[in-house]
């Protein structure tokens, strides 16, 4: 055997190393996975990304280290700055001039869930700077796992509209607070401006950021066609400088991009779509995004205590949720029926949260560990969970443009037609 192995290593060259290929095994075997979730089961193939990242997780791998860092951290901040990106294209401004209670909803519902959390953390007695970071991290509505869901029913309609705009709202309601909280986890401020200079800090390195990358895009845009592949590689490279200059500043990059695609779409009069070259390397970054979040949350410890806190927490956030957009409802034009699905639609939870975790974990270990170990768990079951709801939602407020008639569940003579 010795002279096997001499024999062989005067042949091996060295390459990137065996993680690289378990990784690009594990993608693989995520895609076909969630390919096959959708096409027999009906559901959207983030459930299948995330149910291969939970059983690797499971099992011990170590191909993603909590609290994250480096490259792996990296890579969830760029893969979570694109889909924000794409989401600030999108987000319609001049709905808001027409139909502000939109706006009201989006703070009403975000109000009520950081306050109804909170208050039942605080009543099961967990400590209040603990409860503070888990009800910022509630607040959120994955914009990631709902975008897959939009395309994967190929949605349209009012409550896929209002949903995808109040999830990303609240999106940027979590970021400022939540990176600026991080900071003051081990400090009491005294006064009002100690409590708002880190969220003012966030907030100005992020616009500046996100202002100088719709800058770039737009002067790129001027000479370069929308539809070139040389301007997908532009536009995912300068997202990929722009998050890792505001991780570096002090800001946020997911942050940065969200607000460079609002600015983007303001500065740019022309109607732009996402190049549809950048569309297969986005959907791999947001697949890996969703194997690391469930590889990641799969490390969790569980314990009864825990799970009861994780299950009181995403009860009492799906009843707020439901209730803010409901009790902002009048007004917004939008049926009390469509208002309970967008309510609804706006359960997952994913890497957003994860991210603003990991930033909480950073400048606190001790009370970060308190933190992680019921923010983990609730984000590995809502991105699931958050997924399979948003769909139920979508297909029961008819804006499915596809039947809900998986493989698993149909007739012979359905498949044959």
């Amino acid at each position: 055997m010795n002279e096997l192995t001499g024999f062989w290593a005067e042949w091996v060259r060295p390459s990137a190393g065996l993680p690289i290929v378990l990784w690009s095994l594990l993608i693989a075997v995520a895609a076909a996975t969630g390919h096959l979730v959708q096409r027999y089961i009906g559901m959207p193939k983030v459930v299948g990304y995330s149910m291969v990242g939970t059983v690797v997780g499971l099992a011990g791998f170590e191909g993603a280290v909590w609290p994250l860092q480096g490259v792996s951290l990296f890579l969830l901040e760029l893969g979570v700055a694109i889909v924000l990106f794409e989401a600030g294209g999108r987000l319609p401004l001049r709905w808001f001039r027409h139909n502000p209670m939109v706006l009201v909803q989006s703070v009403v519902e975000s109000t009520l869930t950081y306050f109804g959390v909170f208050w039942m953390l605080h009543w099961l007695g967990v400590p209040d700077p603990v409860g503070n970071a888990l009800a910022l991290m509630t607040i959120v509505a994955s914009p990631a796992v709902l975008t897959r869901v939009v395309m994967d029913t190929r949605a349209s309609g009012p409550v896929t509209d209002r949903a995808l705009t109040l999830a990303t709202l609240n999106t940027f309601y979590a970021l400022a607070l939540g990176y600026a909280q991080a900071g003051l986890i081990e400090r009491a401020p005294t006064d009002v401006f100690q409590r708002l200079q880190p969220v003012l800090v966030v907030l100005g390195l992020s616009f500046v950021v996100g202002g100088a990358l719709a800058l770039a895009l737009r002067s790129a845009l001027r000479v370069m066609s929308p539809t070139s592949e040389n301007t997908s590689i532009l536009l995912l490279a300068l997202i990929a400088a722009g998050a890792a200059m505001a991780a570096h500043l002090g800001g946020s990059a997911p942050l940065a991009a969200l607000i460079g695609g609002i600015m983007l779409k303001q500065l740019n009069p022309r109607p732009w779509s996402w190049p549809r070259q950048l569309g297969t390397a986005a959907s791999l970054l947001t697949m890996l995004m969703f194997v690391l979040v469930s590889i990641v949350a799969a490390q969790a410890d569980w314990s009864l205590q825990i799970a009861t806190v994780v299950l009181a927490l995403i009860g009492v956030r799906f009843v707020a949720k439901i209730a803010g957009v409901a009790i902002a409802n009048p007004g917004s034009g939008a049926s009390w029926r469509q208002a309970f699905w967008v309510g609804c639609a706006m359960s997952p939870l994913s890497s957003i949260a994860l991210l603003i975790a990991s930033n909480f974990v950073t400048a606190s270990p001790l009370l970060g560990a308190m933190i992680t170990q019921t923010a983990l768990p609730a984000i590995l079951l809502m991105e699931v969970a958050g997924a399979v709801l948003a769909t139920i939602a979508i297909h029961a407020a008819g804006e499915s443009s596809i039947p809900w008639t998986p493989e698993a569940f149909s007739t012979t003579e359905d498949t044959q037609r």
